[in-house]
Parts: C-alpha cells; structure tokens; sequence
C-alpha cells in the first residue's frame, strides 16, 4: 500500500512539473499580449517609450523570454516629427498569445483576416479580458490607428496627444472581443471602432474615467518587434 501511494505521488509531482515546464514553454514564445493593467492614468501612458516600457515590465512579471515588446499605437505628426504607424513598429510576425496560439502570421494577415478574438486576445498572464457582455465591460483598446495600422491623418485629435494626457482630447479605440452596438465593420473592429469621449458629468476624453465610460480601462496591445 505505501510503494502504491509513493508511485502515486511520484507520478502527481511528474505531472505537476510536466504541465509548468509546458506553461513556462508556452510563455517563452509568447509575442502578444494584452495589457493586464492599464498605466491608471487614462490614455496618458508616458508617450510611446511609456507604454513600451509598460508592455515590457508586464512580460517581464511572468518570467517570459526577454523580447523587444512594443504597444500597438499610432501616433500624430507633431512638433516637426512624422507621424508613427502603429503597424510599423512591432516587427513581422508570426505572433502568439500565452497559451501559444498564433494570432496573426504577419503584418498584412494582422490587418487583414487574423484570429484576434475575445478568447485569443489574452492578458501577458494567458487570461481574457472582460468584453461587452461582462461587467465592467473593458473591450476598448487604446490604438490611435486606422483599420490598416496607420496614424489617422484627419484633422483633430485621435491619440490623446501622443499619449501624453489625460485630460482633454480623443483617443482611437479597438474592440478586443469584436462586439459593440451595431452589426458593422466598425463594431467589430479590434483596432479602429470609435473615439473616445467625455463623458456627461465633465471628464474629459482622455480621463480614465471616461475610458472607462464607454467600455474601457486604458488598455492596449503589446507586440514582441523581435
């Protein structure tokens, strides 16, 4: 009886340790996230070497292989410098999420038909992201992007001033769970659905509370560029 509960302990302790080392694997190769936590500060991130450093202390929590993590974000041309593409910055793919399913092969399938989900587009932590049937709903994803990955080149503000505010302005925002109030091309869009906005008591359109009136909570997507 006890070389049979001894066998048995072995083999739970072997199992144990089989199903870490394939979690630890599966971390490893992990190139897409999104972000578990926002910067709590609404769309103000620091710029864009804010939100990378962002993207790169959360993979670096879960002891995942150290990468060049960019945030998926566009920004305006301002104060003599180009606009940025969101697109261009975060290499060339294949991308996979924690638990190692690939979301996107490369740049062009990414802004084309890709498998970017409410179950795939995981946390750095391999766990989903409240969507529009949850509560709190936080399917919103800062981007600043249009459709194809690029800066949004009409006039008025779409990036919160590159980032850099979270007081008055708009940010571009994408659903994560390819949900919102209408059966259209915008509604299901994970990275260009619709500004955000103030909300009816004041706060202004950068704030963490407004993201977080209209279905949000200031995250967004990290991309290994290497």
């Amino acid at each position: 009886m006890k070389t049979s509960t001894r066998i048995s302990l072995v083999a739970a302790v072997a199992l144990a340790l089989g199903a870490c080392a394939s979690m630890q694997s599966q971390r490893d190769g992990m190139s897409f996230f999104v972000t578990s936590t926002g910067s709590g500060k609404g769309a103000d991130l620091g710029g864009l070497d804010g939100a990378d450093r962002h993207c790169q202390s959360l993979a670096r929590a879960t002891a995942s292989r150290d990468r060049n993590w960019r945030a998926y974000l566009s920004t305006s041309a301002s104060g003599g410098y180009p606009a940025v593409n969101a697109r261009d910055r975060i290499g060339r793919g294949p991308w996979q999420n924690a638990k190692g399913v690939v979301v996107a092969s490369n740049v062009d399938q990414l802004h084309g038909t890709n498998n970017l989900t409410k179950e795939t587009a995981l946390t750095e932590k391999g766990e989903m992201v409240n969507g529009r049937t949850e509560k709190p709903n936080m399917h919103d994803m800062l981007t600043g992007s249009m459709p194809d990955g690029r800066a949004i080149t009409a006039s008025g503000d779409s990036t919160c001033s590159n980032w850099t505010t979270s007081g008055a302005g708009a940010a571009m925002l994408g659903h994560h769970d390819r949900q919102g109030l209408r059966d259209d091309d915008a509604s299901k869009s994970w990275n260009s659905s619709h500004l955000s906005r103030p909300t009816k008591e004041g706060a202004p359109g950068c704030s963490q509370v407004a993201l977080q009136g209209t279905g949000g909570n200031g995250l967004f997507y990290c991309f290994a560029a290497n």
